[in-house]
């Protein structure tokens, strides 16, 4: 059976198992739809929380970027997983205790204002649109390699599936088909990570084999690549820049990471759907232990991949002697075909160069050898999609990491547009415009909004601003700026006020909004946006990416200083938040 028939099947099968849940599970109420009425078992909901939070970002580009970035490029794995155990031990409990559906409505009801519900609708919003870009971002690219379409055909396919499933099942349908996600994601992601160690060091668990011995070579596993990388002009992988800016800078992003982790709705309410308050943290638990499963292998899976593609450009192990274009191997035509490898021989010499030709040390070398510059281009996002066709393993392994890269993007896609919608029907809907809507009513919405995000974001991942993990941070740093601090202060300090909640919010927000684009030269015109990342001109030197930590930190300056000025928090506010703060019991749901 052919590569492209294998392909068509597992992403077929596992497209028609989340359809088949969808319709199981399909929601007939508002409890439903905006909280799994409440009944979701701990373990299951660890499992979905691990899918909805184990984005494109996580399973696609990842590994990309630990792969060419290295060490520094561990502040992914720091932030995303520490982000967890502050939302387990601050956050998910207390909110399951006040018992709402949505986060814009906690906050709505602990500042006492309908101004800052709505802010904290648009924080939602802003934040969960640039997160969900990143997610279409991987699906365009897992269908216009595996499935041999367009990239916007592939989005619209995507697209389909998710509006399919996700409207009609909404938290509930999301929940179950999450589940089968993980299930179909975690294995694509270690099956070809065992193969890969196997051949490389002869262990079978990736982590282990990240720090054992490279059997060709006979040297460590790191050593080994860290000699070839500095052969071809790059600095070591394992080399940490003990700079203070790149310091601060993976201080900050690492801290931004976190408390964006914390802050991010679509994960919150998953909290929602739990029977109990203890069971919050139980979820929270068990969705940690599903994540180390992935988190612990792509180091491993990062590394191994950029060996394999240096070995596969100079195959005789000496960085002088390179490939020859015409014998390149079946996995760079496959994805040449996309556009995100390309090659250009800028020496005429008809082999393929990749080296670091912006090294002022390594200049003389390259001109020596007689090369004009790297000749090959290797976007991020497909190592991991890549991966399998590199080490030459069974088609059966490429197809399930296809469906995989797929039930990645799209899991986390659905829970973003979940959150979306609830927020569009219940906080703004529901709870503004027409407070009288019958419940009948209030699911039309949520679906017609639902309908929308999904539209929008199709849109909006025909034109992503950069790899799929560099547009996810972005929104990691909007969520830090605006949500978290609302949400910790709204729990744990009963002097802020519905004045310094929304002085808060909106000087979290747009420090970190206009910060952002005036740092990398946006304009509100799609396509034209650019990565440079450069630390010319910013703020102490902190990059876009890691400015969230200051955002969030002017958040909490400025609802101090307001509420500080300002009429003292009313005592059945206070009363409020003692009660949330202090979890006695199971903590049962309000009605809505």
């Amino acid at each position: 059976m052919d590569q492209y028939t294998l392909n068509l099947l597992f992403v077929g099968a596992t497209f028609a198992l989340y359809i088949g849940i969808a319709v199981w599970a399909r929601a007939g109420s508002t409890s439903e739809f905006y909280a799994a009425g409440r009944g979701v078992h701990p373990v299951t909901n660890g499992m979905a929380t691990a899918a909805d939070w184990m984005s494109a970002a996580s399973f696609i580009s990842m590994a990309g970027l630990i792969a060419f970035g290295g060490y520094t490029n561990s502040s992914f794995l720091m932030g995303w997983t520490g982000g967890y155990v502050l939302l387990a031990l601050l956050l998910a409990p207390y909110l399951r205790k006040f018992g709402k559906f949505t986060v814009p409505e906690f906050i709505g009801d602990r500042f006492y204002s309908p101004t800052a519900r709505i802010i904290a609708v648009i924080c939602l919003i802003v934040a969960s649109i640039t997160y969900v870009i990143g997610q279409m971002t991987g699906v365009g690219v897992a269908f216009s390699r595996f499935l041999e379409v367009d990239k916007t055909l592939g989005l619209m396919i995507g697209a389909a599936v998710v509006f399919f499933y996700a409207v009609l099942g909404g938290m509930k349908g999301v929940t179950y088909t999450q589940v089968a996600q993980y299930c179909v994601l975690i294995t694509a992601y270690t099956i070809p990570a065992i193969f890969i160690s196997l051949q490389l060091t002869g262990n079978p668990l990736p982590p282990l084999g990240l720090f054992g011995e490279h059997l060709e070579s006979g040297q460590a596993l790191l050593s080994r690549l860290d000699q070839v990388v500095t052969e071809l002009g790059f600095k070591e992988y394992t080399f940490q820049d003990g700079t203070p800016s790149a310091v601060l800078n993976m201080l900050l992003f690492t801290f931004s990471l976190m408390i964006g982790t914390a802050g991010l709705p679509h994960v919150i309410i998953r909290f929602f759907t739990v029977p109990k308050v203890s069971d919050a943290r139980w979820s929270a638990g068990w969705a940690l232990v599903f994540i180390a499963l992935l988190y612990l292998t792509a180091p491993a899976v990062g590394a191994m991949a950029r060996l394999n593609i240096i070995d596969t450009i100079y195959p005789n192990g000496t960085a002088s002697e390179s490939l020859s274009y015409e014998s390149r191997p079946d996995w760079m035509k496959n994805w040449e075909i996309t556009g995100l490898l390309k090659f250009e021989d800028k020496n005429g010499d008809g082999k393929i160069q990749m080296y670091n030709d912006k090294s002022t040390d390594f200049a003389a070398t390259a001109e020596q050898r007689g090369w004009k510059g790297s000749e090959l281009t290797v976007n991020r996002d497909i190592l991991v999609l890549a991966n399998p066709e590199i080490a030459s393993l069974p088609g059966w392994v490429i197809a399930l990491v296809a469906a995989g890269g797929l039930a990645a993007a799209l899991s986390t896609a659905a829970g973003l547009l979940l959150a979306i919608s609830s927020a569009v029907s219940h906080d703004l809907i529901k709870g503004q415009i027409n407070p009288n809507i019958s419940e009948k009513g209030e699911l039309l919405a949520a679906r017609m909004s639902m309908a929308v995000a999904i539209v929008v974001a199709t849109y909006l991942g025909l034109n992503p601003p950069g790899f799929a993990a560099q547009t996810v941070a972005l929104a990691f740093g909007l969520a830090a700026a605006s949500i978290f601090p609302a949400l910790m202060m709204g729990i744990f300090v009963k002097r802020i006020n519905n004045h310094g909640a929304v002085a808060g919010m909106l000087t979290g927000l747009l420090f970190t909004l206009i910060y952002i684009f005036l740092h990398k030269g946006w304009f509100f015109i799609p396509g034209t946006a650019s990565f440079p990342d450069t630390i010319e001109g910013s703020l102490l030197g902190i990059k876009s990416t890691a400015i969230g930590s200051i955002g969030a930190v002017l958040n909490f300056a400025a609802a101090y200083f307001v509420s500080s000025i300002t009429k003292e928090t009313p005592d059945h506010i206070k009363e409020l938040v003692e009660s949330v703060r202090v979890p006695r019991g199971a903590g049962a749901a309000t009605d809505h």
